[in-house]
């Protein structure tokens, strides 16, 4: 909006001039979403304690200090995440991009579904909210129109290919089936956020990572001279969505200031559900679905913790993890929370690097 309104004024004034960089821009959203979160998160976290009697519904088969320790906090602090980050965006991106508007489409559209999903949960008081079934359908149908929508702003070969790490030229095409492709990442990558959410600030700062690299991402595939330079694929229109991934940083930190141990909010399947999509949004308009699997490494070690548990328990009756997702196991084998949730950031970080390491000229 910002950006929309002061660019017909840029060569009249210097200052404005400035809302034509994406960096700039980038920097604003990021400073603008960290203080809607620092100035509106109490009153939120207020008002979610307000409604939530008792906090966010338990599991009894969880962890035993959970019951304790975790009793009474409110969830649906992704309500928090989402205004600062919608707002920001708002405020700053050139609304003119489809870009912009089909990863705020996925971000607050699986944002509702976790909303719908918390609300059921704090007012039915207990941990069963919207069906698992119903879940994955919203998630498919929404991923699939945004798939399809992005698909459309493509040009050419980058339409329906699958871009390899490491091999620069090389675009798998995927013909019609791409934005299947697309819906799965999206869905996959919101799903995997959603099991990793489950101690006090393990999920939204990996989360925050992830973001730092695609704004990068967004950036220099956006830019000609960058993505030849690197011999990326270039992507016209990305560099807005640097814009968007700065503002989800922001967000981010925002929430951080209110998620850490001890929680005063949990974000909920609000916050993980959108976040997730949010994510895979910014791989596939950015091409980089594969690199979101690295980067987002511990998001796919959690999910895969739970399929291996799942899948061992039905055929042989016995547990490969004490309980799983993984950071639970850890839990039941004694470690403290801030154990593995800083050990978790710590391989975070790594997986990011290899993942940036991908961006790296041949």
């Amino acid at each position: 909006m910002i950006y929309n309104l002061l660019t017909p004024y840029a060569d009249s004034f210097f200052l404005f001039n400035l809302a034509r960089y994406h960096t700039f821009r980038a920097g604003a959203a990021c400073i603008t979403a960290l203080l809607i979160c620092l100035v509106f998160g109490a009153p939120i976290i207020r008002w979610l304690r307000s409604f939530q009697r008792g906090g966010q519904p338990i599991r009894d088969d969880g962890p035993e200090r959970h019951l304790i320790e975790k009793k009474g906090t409110p969830t649906m602090g992704g309500v928090m995440i989402l205004t600062a980050l919608v707002v920001s965006t708002l405020l700053w991106a050139d609304l003119r991009s489809g870009l912009i508007w089909a990863v705020l489409l996925v971000t607050v559209g699986y944002g509702a579904l976790g909303f719908a999903d918390d609300w059921l949960k704090v007012t039915k008081r207990n941990t069963k909210g919207v069906s698992g079934r119903a879940k994955l359908f919203v998630q498919a149908g929404l991923g699939l129109v945004v798939a399809l929508w992005i698909t459309a702003l493509m040009p050419g070969a980058l339409a329906d290919g699958l871009a390899l790490p490491f091999f620069k030229e090389v675009l798998v095409p995927f013909g019609l089936l791409f934005p299947l492709v697309g819906m799965l990442v999206m869905m996959g990558s919101s799903n995997a956020v959603n099991l990793t959410d489950g101690l006090d600030g393990l999920a939204i700062v990996p989360v925050m990572i992830a973001a730092a690299v695609f704004a990068l991402i967004a950036y220099l595939v956006g830019n000609r001279v960058f993505a030849d330079y690197l011999q990326l694929h270039y992507v016209p229109g990305t560099g807005e969505l640097a814009v968007f991934a700065s503002a989800l940083i922001g967000s981010a930190l925002g929430f951080l200031w209110f998620n850490a141990p001890p929680a005063a909010v949990f974000m909920g399947d609000t916050g993980s559900l959108s976040l997730g999509g949010a994510l895979g949004a910014l791989a596939v308009a950015t091409k980089h679905e594969i690199v979101l699997a690295i980067v987002g490494g511990l998001f796919v070690v959690e999910t895969v913790s739970v399929i291996i548990q799942v899948f061992w328990f039905k055929r042989t009756g016995r547990r490969v993890f004490l309980m799983a997702p993984l950071h639970h196991h850890f839990e039941k084998k004694g470690w403290a929370e801030p154990t593995i949730v800083i050990r978790f950031w710590i391989i975070a970080m790594i997986l990011a690097l290899v993942g940036l390491s991908t961006l790296k000229i041949r």
